[in-house]
């Protein structure tokens, strides 16, 4: 509490000097205007969906904690086995899943597949039913028409409201609809985001967003780990470690150069949702190719340094709804103002041909301009830090500065009343103060005597008497009295009147969060391509092309985007997929001659020493350029066209798991049998040493009945390749001959003892696996090496294999000496020895393997 006071001693020389205001410094330390808080803690972000499924079709909606948004996907239909429900499902993860009691059975067993399966993830979502009519369709409208919405002005009238939400909500969707409304109905229940808050707050909801999933590419979860576009890693510092995961070596790691946390978010989300859709990704490419020219890396990097001011918006309107706003809130939310209309001014001067340009130009409107000129004008940045609390800059309120200045005038005034006290007290008293406390008033508050023991000593005549505090008594006087009714409680005056104030100030800022949800959105979308085209320039990316009527890939060589930061020299390689021709690849060639990462990244291939080579080789990685290409990215590579893809499928690492309760081969064949149900004559496979599992003969079988599948289909075949060291995949004329069918390996050449790998890709089968040339380098014994081709070269010629007799040899001594031994130990005058049970049990066993 703050105090103001006035001490009087005996003589009239003590009176100004003792004149004090004190102010108890506050819990916690506060900020100095330049420390704001401007990155919060974020609170952990949940997702919450709702789901109807109807005659063929599905109605989705999901609330995110994040921003305090709904999103919705129009009616969409989904087949039976609900592949496009799952897919939403992973890649959204929501926390709990709510849908209708009342369900057909493709429903009822995808529900039950859902809470049953071992998933990855360490927390599967809460499966919720509510009863039926929760979902009916007119009051679902009621409930979407009637609710609280930070995003509409309350100046609205119910005409316009329903008109205003009309243009955001598909109300023609009638399972949307009944999805939005079920969703309502369930945060109303649960109270999400405002648990512990009045019951008369509503739940923040800052706007609708609507989602599709149409045009994208399918990517399952088995691709993303072996593609290594993610990899969480645990944090190397232990103080970090509850913080959660680091991103580790992969592509979103070096590619993420994003300067804020919804920049960050947006690209994640790309990741996710690779798109063939042209428009988007040529839309995506200028605006990289623009900020890759020379004269406009100064634009860009002026760009990124205003991006960095672009903090979490939503997290500062959702505090506004539930009137929780920080004061470093208002120095936030100031400078992303600030920040967006030096975007809006930049991107004036920029072509207006390109979208992104003309939007962030038009849509950053003048209600930024607003927003800034109110907070700039009432907000004192300063005195709030100081004060921890919201205050307002002089001359906007007349009141409050009124009431301040007499808050300021108020220790001498407080002086000459403590002195007109003092005389009119016992003349025992040597001194007494005036003091205003907020909430109580003001006091008169004198030392306590050495005679005042007990509590009616504590009473003196036209006093009241209040508490005692650290040896001070308190009272009430008629002049403390007419000082309340004079000047009033002015702290907490003070404090109503500018808490009003904000108020208002959040209502105007509250009324234009679409401007300010439109900026973070076209933000986050300029952060990613400028991060896109920093790394485009640094690593020597090119642009793709697309070609709808080309079905599959081209590209010249390319570069393995991680694995050339790792490796010290590159051999490009270049590779073609498409038409009617070479549909399936057949990869082979020695050991560490580079056809896997030639799969895994389809088409670049590292050059480095073959011992760096055998760590590199294992690494999961797939389709890369593929990739980049699909989410709008320059790729690594000198040029790259990229036709119809619309799924991409591998095996090549098998993702074990304890929890799973499968096989390293049913996991496999899990893969395997993903990719021939669900590939199309559009879609790419990359299989890598399939078959190795099991048996030989069986896994060769596998193997080859799965490429003749697949060749059985004709034009309908998918771009496949696969890596195999099954050479008797060809020397037996497994598979049929055809011009689907294409062998290519890996380009070597042999120098004495030595092999020397060009990890170039050429037309060819090999003709051995050289496994003895890797054990060498693995550095196994000489004698093992030799062994194991003594045996290969047998088995292959069909001959017996035959033990080696010097090791035969040395097992024959090593036998004998033991026998020596054993018999020199022998006590022949022990009498409890029994010679015919040592012949039985030590020498005939002895005996027979030597013989």
């Amino acid at each position: 509490m703050a105090l103001v006071g006035a001490t009087t001693g005996g003589t009239p020389q003590g009176l100004g000097s003792e004149a004090s205001a004190t102010s108890f410094p506050s819990a916690t330390p506060v900020p100095g205007p330049g420390e704001a808080e401007e990155d919060d803690p974020e609170e952990p972000a949940e997702i919450h969906l709702c789901v109807l499924w109807n005659l063929g079709h599905l109605g989705i909606a999901y609330y995110d904690t994040s921003d305090s948004t709904i999103h919705f996907m129009p009616d969409a239909p989904d087949h039976e086995n609900l592949k496009l429900l799952q897919r939403v499902l992973d890649e959204i993860n929501p926390q709990s899943v709510v849908t209708s009691a009342k369900q057909d059975e493709n429903m009822t067993r995808f529900l039950g597949r859902l809470a049953s399966q071992q998933r990855r993830e360490p927390k599967r979502p809460e499966i919720i039913f509510l009863p039926n009519v929760d979902f009916g369709l007119e009051i679902s409208k009621q409930r979407l028409l009637s609710g609280n919405y930070a995003f509409i002005p309350d100046s609205m009238t119910t005409t316009e409201k329903i008109i205003f939400l009309s243009s955001i909500i598909p109300f023609d969707c009638l399972l949307t609809v009944r999805a939005l409304g079920g969703l309502l109905k369930f945060l109303g229940r649960r109270r999400i985001g405002v648990e512990l808050e009045d019951y008369n707050i509503s739940i923040p909801i800052l706007g609708f967003k609507k989602f599709v999933l149409t045009h994208l590419v399918s990517i399952d979860r088995d691709t993303y780990s072996v593609l290594q576009i993610f990899k969480s890693e645990s944090h190397p510092s232990v103080y970090k470690v509850a913080s959660g995961l680091k991103e580790g070596l992969s592509l979103f790691g070096i590619l993420n150069r994003c300067r804020c946390k919804w920049g960050e978010k947006l690209l994640r989300l790309w990741f996710t949702r690779p798109t063939h859709d042209l428009e988007e990704l040529n839309s995506r490419l200028d605006v990289i190719q623009f900020f890759l020219l020379p004269q406009n890396l100064d634009m860009a990097q002026m760009l990124h340094r205003l991006l960095g001011h672009i903090k979490n918006v939503p997290l500062i309107l959702k505090r506004m709804k539930l009137s929780h706003t920080k004061v470093s809130d208002w120095q936030v939310l100031y400078k992303t103002v600030y920040s967006a209309l030096g975007l809006r001014d930049a991107c004036r001067s920029l072509p207006q041909s390109i979208p992104l340009f003309r939007d962030i130009a038009q849509e950053f409107s003048d209600d930024l301009h607003h927003i800034i000129s109110l907070i700039g004008k009432v907000v004192d940045f300063e005195g709030s830090f100081a004060a921890n609390h919201f205050t307002v800059l002089p001359s906007i309120d007349p009141e409050i500065d009124e009431k301040k200045q007499k808050l300021v005038g108020l220790p001498s005034f407080l002086t000459e009343v403590a002195w007109k006290e003092l005389e009119s007290l016992d003349s025992r008293i040597p001194s007494c103060s005036v003091i205003y406390i907020p909430l109580i008033g003001f006091l008169l508050s004198i030392p306590r005597l050495p005679s005042m023991v007990e509590a009616s000593d504590f009473e003196i005549e036209g006093l009241e008497f209040m508490f005692l505090s650290e040896e001070k008594l308190h009272y009430r006087s008629a002049r403390t009295k007419e000082l309340d009714a004079l000047l009033g409680d002015l702290h907490c005056d003070i404090r109503d009147r500018e808490t009003l104030l904000m108020y208002q100030l959040q209502c105007q800022v509250l009324a234009r969060a679409a401007v300010l949800t439109r900026v973070l959105d076209l933000a986050s979308r300029l952060d990613v391509l400028l991060a896109l085209a920093s790394a485009a320039r640094d690593y020597g990316y090119s642009r793709p092309h697309y070609s709808p009527q080309l079905l599959g890939v081209r590209i010249q060589n390319g570069r393995h985007p991680l694995m050339e930061l790792c490796a010290r020299t590159f051999v490009p390689n270049s590779a073609e997929c498409g038409g009617n021709r070479g549909r399936v690849k057949v990869i082979t060639g020695p050991n560490s001659s580079g056809k896997s990462i030639y799969l895994k990244q389809v088409h670049a291939i590292p050059h480095c020493a073959p011992a760096d080579f055998l760590s590199l080789s294992t690494d999961p990685k797939v389709g890369l350029i593929t990739f980049m290409a699909l989410v709008g990215s320059f790729v690594p590579a000198e040029e790259a066209e990229i036709g119809a893809v619309d799924a991409i499928f591998t095996r090549i690492h098998s993702c074990e798991s304890i929890s799973l309760g499968l096989s390293t081969f049913m996991i496999d064949l899990n893969q395997v049998a993903k990719a021939v149900n669900n590939a199309t004559e559009q879609s790419l496979v990359l299989m890598d040493e399939f078959g190795k599992g099991t048996n030989t003969v069986d896994g060769l079988a596998l193997l080859a009945a799965v490429l003749r599948h697949w060749l059985s289909l004709g034009p309908m075949c998918p771009h496949i390749f696969v890596a195999t060291n099954f050479l008797s995949l060809f020397q037996l004329q497994l598979l049929p001959q055809g011009p689907l069918m294409q062998y290519l390996t890996m380009e070597t050449c042999e120098d004495g003892n030595d092999l020397v790998f060009f990890y170039r890709v050429c037309e060819g089968v090999a003709n051995a696996s050289h496994a003895s040339h890797t054990a060498a380098q693995a550095r196994l014994p000489d004698k093992l090496i030799s062994r194991g081709k003594e045996v290969s070269d047998l088995i292959r010629s069909g001959k017996p294999i035959k033990p080696i007799k010097e090791l035969l040899k040395e097992k024959q001594m090593e036998n004998c000496q033991t026998l020596v031994e054993k018999f020199l130990k022998l006590d022949l005058e022990d009498p409890n020895l029994d010679l015919e049970i040592f012949m039985s049990q030590e020498v005939l066993p002895a005996a027979t393997t030597i013989l």
